[in-house]
Order: C-alpha cells, then sequence, then structure tokens
C-alpha cells in the first residue's frame, strides 16, 4: 500500500510534492507583479539600446528620415511602451475570464504593428532591420515574463 505523504530528512511528514506545489512554482507565485513588469521593462530597455548600439558599432546609420536616432531613445520608448503593456496585464488580469491567453494574443497583434511604422519611415534597409530586431527583442523578454505571472483563467 502507498501513502500520499512523504516523510523529509527531519522525519515530519508532508504532503507529496506536485507540480501545482513544486517550491519554484510557489516562488514565482508570491513575486508581485509590478516586480516582474520592472525587471521586463529594464531588461527589455537595456537589450533594445545594446541591440542598436551594437547595430551603430557595425556601421548601421540609425537615421529616420537623415536625423540621427539617439540611443537613449531606444531605451526611453521600450520602457514606456513595456510599462504600457505591463499595465495591459493587470487591467486584463483584473477583467478578463482568460487573462493569459488574452494578453499574449493582444501583445502578438500589437508587437507586429509595432512594426508598420518601420516599413513606412525613409530609412536604409539595415535601419529598417535594425528597428525590426529592437520591437522583437523587446517582445521576446517582455512578453514571456508578464504572462507567465497571468492566471490562465479567472472564472
Amino acid at each position: 500500500m502507498t501513502s500520499n505523504v512523504t516523510s523529509s530528512s527531519l522525519g515530519a511528514a508532508q504532503p507529496p510534492m506536485t507540480a501545482a506545489t513544486t517550491p519554484a512554482t510557489t516562488a514565482a507565485r508570491t513575486i508581485p507583479m509590478w516586480r516582474t513588469g520592472l525587471f521586463a521593462c529594464v531588461a527589455a530597455a537595456v537589450a533594445t539600446t545594446v541591440t542598436a548600439a551594437i547595430a551603430r558599432g557595425a556601421g548601421v546609420p540609425l537615421e529616420i528620415a537623415g536625423e540621427p536616432v539617439p540611443l537613449l531613445g531606444f531605451t526611453e520608448l521600450t520602457l514606456l511602451f513595456s510599462a504600457i503593456g505591463v499595465l495591459l496585464a493587470v487591467a486584463l488580469r483584473r477583467w478578463a475570464a482568460s487573462p493569459k491567453r488574452m494578453f499574449l494574443a493582444v501583445t502578438l497583434v500589437l508587437t507586429a504593428l509595432s512594426i508598420v511604422p518601420d516599413l513606412l519611415i525613409s530609412a536604409t534597409v539595415a535601419t529598417r532591420l535594425t528597428l525590426f530586431a529592437t520591437h522583437l527583442v523587446a517582445a521576446v523578454i517582455v512578453i514571456p515574463l508578464v504572462a507567465g505571472r497571468l492566471p490562465g483563467r479567472t472564472r
């Protein structure tokens, strides 16, 4: 006969570990959304700025209509739009029946739409590709981190 209770190294009886009660899952649930969001925003801002700096160092002009794009512009806009994404997640967690699925759907569409202006600007192909890359770098960082904090269903 098998028991549903296991003993620890100290001899105290404890319930068996399941996927729902593993220490990593429990710890992840206790991290507040604002902290995850802040980390995601800062990480994405650093990553997009580094991506732009590498491109500039490799000879990509990073100019739009003849005007240079400052590296801090990447930092500022990434912080702004990533923060909007985090606020979207907070709103969906409160009002959507399936917050994670809705967040993923909305952010994937918004990421695709964010590339449209890059297609319309007066810039070199290398500059456009760099801008595409920065959008995707930010999305790859922010979307999974924030989505991981959202429940699958709320009702």
